[in-house]
């Protein structure tokens, strides 16, 4: 008996493994690659009794299981299953897509007029030791930050920047969120990070600047009020202390980040 095998079915193929990928890397991100282990283990226990050995009661039993399973993963995974269709919709490789369902229309020439403003405000902060936590979307969308915090929509401005991070502000403890070169909210609250890898000398806004910098592809500035010093934080990963030239050059893209500490 011959089996027929034809581009079809390499492309059915090639389609599932690389859903599993995904799915794969989607766990391990969220740390709960057992629980993928496990899934994948009921899922071969359930091909091979039902669809094998065709066991009826066995089967039936493992197809309620399998029915009710999706749905309790999806309830349990929701959060980690709305960031992964954010990566997926964001990757470049869809990026033409959003010409046909996005409204924005960025003027080429305003693009960047926030970098000098930022930066100056990012020092003026950093030489006065106050604490700050900026993070400037990339590809992926940050609404569902930005709806922690009180919105707004004001131009990038170095003294509106140091007034809302000063320690008597209303608005200083939380993060500052900008997108399209407009401050769209500030106080926002990020996710902390439970990584024990962190230096102990950096503290919670460097463990929420660390976990935005893994969730999203978000550019996060952090600044200590201890040491009156600047990181980024991209790619789960921190920079080294960084200077205005760098900051600028960073966030001007003439530079890629290589000094991650």
């Amino acid at each position: 008996m011959f089996i027929s095998f034809g581009i079809k079915d390499a492309i059915d193929i090639l389609l599932v493994a690389f859903f599993l990928y995904q799915i794969y890397k989607l766990m391990k991100h969220s740390g709960t690659l057992a629980v993928f282990s496990g899934v994948v283990s009921v899922l071969v226990v359930w091909v091979f009794v039902s669809k094998i050995l065709e066991m009826r009661l066995m089967g039936a039993i493992l197809d309620m299981f399998i029915n009710i399973g999706i749905f309790v993963l999806v309830i349990l995974f929701q959060d980690d299953i709305r960031r992964f269709l954010l990566a997926l919709g964001s990757n470049r490789s869809w990026k033409f897509l959003s010409r046909f369902f996005s409204k924005r229309n960025v003027d080429a020439e305003n693009e960047g007029k926030y970098i000098a403003p930022l930066v100056l405000a990012c020092m003026n902060m950093a030489r006065k030791k106050i604490g700050a936590l900026i993070v400037v979307q990339k590809q992926m969308d940050l609404t569902s930050y930005i709806q922690t915090g009180e919105k707004f929509d004001a131009d990038v401005n170095s003294r509106l920047i140091e007034n809302i991070f000063f320690t008597k502000s209303p608005l200083h403890d939380g993060a500052m969120i900008i997108v399209n070169n407009r401050i769209k909210a500030a106080s926002c609250i990020l996710p902390v990070s439970p990584n024990t890898n962190i230096p102990k000398e950096l503290g919670l806004r460097h463990r929420s600047g660390l976990s935005m910098a893994k969730e999203t592809d978000a550019f996060v500035i952090i600044i200590s009020e201890e040491r009156g010093t600047i990181r980024v934080a991209q790619n789960s990963k921190f920079t080294l202390p960084l200077t205005a030239e760098d900051l600028h050059q960073l966030l001007s893209g003439e530079r890629e980040i290589d000094n991650f500490c």
